[in-house]
């Protein structure tokens, strides 16, 4: 059996309950080195055997894969994050269909959220934006017709940008150009919920010159939009008073 899990963005007490009995069952974890943080392994039983898939390339991981499943072994892909985002974990369970290979799905907190549970922020503030966009800009992987940053800018709703730190000069014109105000907040989040976390508050305009200023140029988060800075939203309609729910009738006001 093959368990697909989500190590979460970073802090090594943010993967899930499931997520952590799950390692520490596996006979076998093959975890993505260059982002899941290390601590997590910590969790694994004594003689559990560990591979590093930063090293690796898919048909490694996919052979280590068979050799434990062929021998019985309980193994955990750990990915970063939740890895139904940007984990390249579709292609593997391709390939295990094909091989009979039993796999399951254990989700975990995306970088976007423990970004906004650093900021104290919420996306989806009211007359602000009902709407988050989570995407990245084309680089080597490229991103289908009608992705791109320009046509995605033109909702003005918020927006996460994964993968994205090295190509920020790029990013903030595409930005603009396609519809945000040039003094739109942005947040550039380094590493969210590590212990060497940075996090800066700037715009649209400025966030190439932030990012320069304090080394960034990868494992960081962009997050675009008015409700990074919280201002000028209304309050929900949800805990209105005079607002009637099926729990709750509106007060007379």
């Amino acid at each position: 059996m093959v368990n697909f899990v989500g190590a979460g963005p970073g802090a090594k007490d943010l993967i899930t309950v499931r997520g952590k009995e799950l390692i520490e069952k596996a006979d076998v974890i093959i975890y993505a080195g260059s982002l899941v943080n290390p601590d997590l392994l910590s969790y694994a039983k004594e003689g559990a055997e560990i591979h590093n898939s930063a090293y690796m390339n898919l048909e490694e991981v996919l052979e280590v894969i068979k050799e434990a499943d062929m021998a019985g072994k309980e193994v955990v892909r750990l990915h970063t994050g939740e890895p139904s985002i940007y984990g390249a974990v579709r292609e593997q369970m391709d390939v295990l269909d094909e091989l009979g290979i039993p796999y399951a799905s254990c989700p975990g907190v995306s970088a976007a959220f423990g970004a906004a549970s650093s900021l104290n922020m919420e996306y989806t503030l009211p007359d602000v934006s009902q709407t988050l966009i989570i995407t990245r800009m084309a680089g080597r992987t490229g991103v289908p017709d009608g992705e791109s940053i320009e046509s995605l800018a033109s909702h003005r709703a918020s927006m996460a940008i994964y993968l994205s730190a090295s190509m920020l000069e790029e990013l903030s014109k595409k930005l603009i150009t396609g519809g945000y105000p040039e003094d739109t907040a942005v947040a550039l989040v380094y590493k969210a919920t590590w212990p060497e976390e940075k996090s800066f508050i700037c715009d649209i305009r400025t966030l190439p010159e932030v990012a320069k200023e304090n080394n960034i140029t990868k494992t960081a988060l962009v997050i675009v939009g008015d409700a990074v800075t919280h201002s000028d939203y209304s309050k929900s309609r949800l805990y209105a008073a005079d607002f009637s729910t099926e729990y709750r009738k509106a007060t007379e006001l």
